[in-house]
């Protein structure tokens, strides 16, 4: 079972992000979208593992103390355009006390430095993203979830466990 840790995100934080989405689409980029309900910022991804439990007792062992994101910024990585954060600080932090819950049960993750952000589109058309006036948008993070990814018709389906 392919699984990662993420923050989901709340209707108002989406709403902004589906907004930039479609003003990215008014400018013309095609490629593959997230769709709403995949809006997330990945904390750790696992990948394939076939101990579910095991890693959500790990997910579960993270003591969160509850903070405030804000969207602040499109970028882009190599075949991606993803929306930036404020208040990484403390995401970092989140997600450094995840992947240590993970590795002190043995549990395999990516060990890519985090870089925290929300995928919005995957193969855009263009190299780098339209300039584009970033909705305003925060959310309060108070939990993180275990997250099941799995290939459907229409693209990936994730699954909070």
């Amino acid at each position: 079972m392919r699984l990662f840790v993420a923050v989901r995100l709340g209707r108002a934080f989406e709403s902004a992000l589906l907004k930039a989405q479609n003003d990215m689409r008014a400018r013309g980029v095609a490629g593959n979208y997230s769709k709403p309900e995949n809006l997330h910022i990945t904390l750790a991804f696992i990948g394939e593992y076939n101990d579910p439990q095991k890693a959500l007792e790990a997910v579960k062992s993270v003591k969160l103390e509850p903070f405030e994101i804000r969207l602040s910024h499109i970028g882009s990585f190599p075949g991606i355009f993803w929306a930036g954060l404020e208040g990484c600080d403390k995401l970092n932090k989140c997600a450094s006390d995840v992947r240590a819950a993970l590795s002190e049960r043995g549990i395999p993750y990516d060990r890519k430095k985090i870089s925290p952000h929300i995928t919005l589109i995957r193969k855009p058309n263009a190299e780098r993203p339209p300039r584009i006036n970033v909705p305003e948008a925060s959310a309060q993070v108070t939990k993180i979830s275990l997250m099941r990814s799995e290939r459907g018709r229409d693209g990936m389906i994730y699954t909070e466990i």
